[in-house]
């Protein structure tokens, strides 16, 4: 079992102290959000709430991922970092194979690439990208960022994307994880066939349904890689729930350990103090458990 901190709608300024205190406690990673911009007016529903509303108010703070990461990653040793989700066909996948490739090289390999096709018609609109295409588009975008992340010469031809031969420098130090976020089948198929699933806020046993469901398509597509199940709980406060959880698929559990002490509103100071309390009374007590197991 590993611990994310999950770093959406935090002020960017928090951020630098929050890695540097995850990277000495024991944290696995920090989850890091993506939009380009906040529309105040939409028509595309917010999927993952019951009546379509959007969690955040229009003061939260989308900083460019792969720009964070990079920072971020100089200031740690040992910290991981995935995307939780980056909406790939918003944009040139040549322009990110670069990005994540770069952070990649920066951070000696301690990035993931969670990825979802989107949910915002109108920030596709904007950014000029096809809302109708994105599904396909996300499959053979991963397809070529694979080509582009191998170390010499490579070529692509797709339906949407097209690549002479070419080489694409630094090439990162090993390959780079992909993970999928999404609830419908469609997403799901899709993670089984990479290295993970990144999904929303859900009870213990919502979150081993998934996983379970995760292990039928990732049999049927016969992907033995290591494959990360990554959520966050609304039912887990204790170690045992947490171990709980693990025993039934949940590798990864991204939080904001300082709501449980202080509630999601609060100070830098009082976030650094959540974090090292939730390290000592659930990090510490899960991995004694896991190494005696």
């Amino acid at each position: 079992m590993r611990f994310s901190i999950s770093t959406a709608y935090l002020p960017v300024t928090d951020l630098p102290a929050i890695a540097q205190a995850a990277d000495r406690l024991g944290y696995d990673s920090l989850a890091v959000p993506d939009h380009v911009v906040d529309l105040e007016e939409l028509t595309t529903p917010y999927p993952y709430t019951k009546d379509g509303a959007r969690r955040w108010q229009s003061d939260a703070q989308w900083p460019d991922p792969w720009v964070l990461v990079g920072a971020l990653g100089a200031l740690t040793t040992r910290l991981r970092f995935f995307t939780s989700i980056y909406v790939l066909p918003m944009r040139n996948p040549f322009q990110v194979a670069k990005s994540v490739g770069t952070a990649a090289v920066l951070s000696g390999g301690r990035v993931a690439l969670g990825v979802g096709i989107g949910w915002c018609r109108e920030e596709f609109e904007l950014l000029e990208a096809d809302f109708r295409t994105r599904g396909r588009r996300t499959d053979e975008a991963l397809d070529l960022l694979a080509e582009l992340w191998s170390p010499g010469w490579s070529t692509f031809s797709g339906e949407f994307y097209e690549a002479p031969r070419l080489v694409m420098e630094p090439t990162p130090p090993g390959r780079i994880p992909i993970y999928v976020g999404g609830l419908s089948e469609v997403a799901f198929a899709r993670a089984a066939r990479h290295d993970g699933w990144v999904g929303d806020i859900y009870t213990t046993d919502e979150a081993a349904a998934h996983a379970r469901r995760l292990a039928e398509l990732r049999e049927q597509a016969g992907n033995e890689r290591p494959f990360s199940v990554i959520t966050a709980l609304s039912d887990a406060f204790l170690p045992e729930h947490f171990l709980r959880a693990g025993e039934r698929g949940v590798t990864d559990v991204m939080t904001m350990p300082w709501a449980y002490y202080h509630g999601l509103d609060c100070g830098l100071e009082q976030k650094l103090d959540g974090m090292e309390r939730f390290a000592e009374q659930i990090l510490e007590p899960v991995a004694r458990e896991l190494a005696g197991a």
